[in-house]
C-alpha cells in the first residue's frame, strides 16, 4: 500500500519533447488536480485511514440530496468525482477537511503510479483479445478459421474451467501503470508531462499518486 497521498485528474492527450541531447521523447500531457479533502476515514469508524479527495466542481442543482448534503457537512462545493487514496495515519494527520491539493504534491522526475480506465473495443475475439493462433485455414476446416477450439473436456470435470479464454468485451477496464516518470512540470497551469501512453480516452479521468516500487 502507498502511504503517500494522490492527486485526480485529466488525460489531455499526447505529444512529444524534446531533450538537451536532442532526443525525441513521447510524452501524455495531464491535468492534474487541484483537488479537495472531501471526508478522512479513519480505522475507528471505518476500520481503514483513507483520504477522499474531489475533483472538477459540479453545479449544485445537479447534485442529488444525499451528495449535497455530503459536500456540504465538508463545507466545499460539490464535486464531480470522488474517490478515495489509502495513507497512513501520519499522512491523514496532515490534511484536514476542506484542505485543497495541488500538483505541487509532486517534482519534476519523480516516478508515479497511473491509473486509469482503458479504452473500450467492444466485443472481440480470442484472436483479438489473447493473441491465439487460431484454426488451420485448410485440411477440412472451413467457418472456424479465428476459433478458440475446445473450451472443456467431455465427462471429468465435465465444465468450462473458470477463467477460461473466450471471446467477450475487449479492454474498458481499470489499469495501472507503474513508476511513470514527469519529464515536464508546468506548476501554473496545473499541467505535467509523463513519458509514455496513459491509459483511457482524452478527457478520461486518472488517479496520480507517488510510485509503490
Amino acid at each position: 500500500m502507498n502511504t503517500a497521498c494522490g492527486l485526480l485528474g485529466k488525460k489531455l492527450g499526447m505529444t512529444q519533447v524534446f531533450e538537451a541531447d536532442g532526443s525525441r521523447t513521447s510524452v501524455t500531457a495531464i491535468e492534474l488536480g487541484p483537488c479537495t479533502v472531501v471526508q478522512k476515514r479513519t480505522m475507528e469508524k471505518d476500520g481503514y485511514v483513507a483520504l477522499q479527495l474531489g475533483y472538477q466542481d459540479k453545479k449544485e442543482h445537479r447534485v442529488n440530496k444525499p451528495e449535497l448534503g455530503h459536500f456540504k457537512k465538508a463545507n466545499v462545493t460539490p464535486k464531480q468525482y470522488l474517490r478515495e487514496f489509502r495513507v497512513t495515519q501520519e499522512v491523514a494527520d496532515a490534511y484536514e477537511v476542506g484542505q485543497e491539493i495541488d500538483i505541487n504534491l509532486f517534482s519534476n522526475g519523480d516516478k508515479i503510479d497511473i491509473k486509469g480506465t482503458s479504452k473500450g473495443k467492444g466485443y472481440a475475439g480470442v484472436v483479438k483479445t489473447y493473441g491465439l493462433r487460431g484454426g488451420r485455414s485448410t485440411h477440412g476446416v472451413h467457418e472456424a478459421y479465428r476459433h478458440g477450439g475446445s473450451i472443456g473436456m467431455c465427462q471429468t470435470p465435465g465444465r468450462v474451467l473458470k477463467g477460461h479464454r473466450m471471446a467477450g468485451q475487449h479492454s474498458h477496464r481499470t489499469v495501472t501503470l507503474q513508476g511513470m516518470k514527469i519529464v515536464r512540470m508546468f506548476t501554473g497551469d496545473n499541467l505535467i508531462f509523463v513519458k509514455g501512453p496513459v491509459p483511457g480516452s482524452r478527457n478520461g479521468l486518472v488517479q496520480v499518486r507517488p510510485a509503490l516500487k
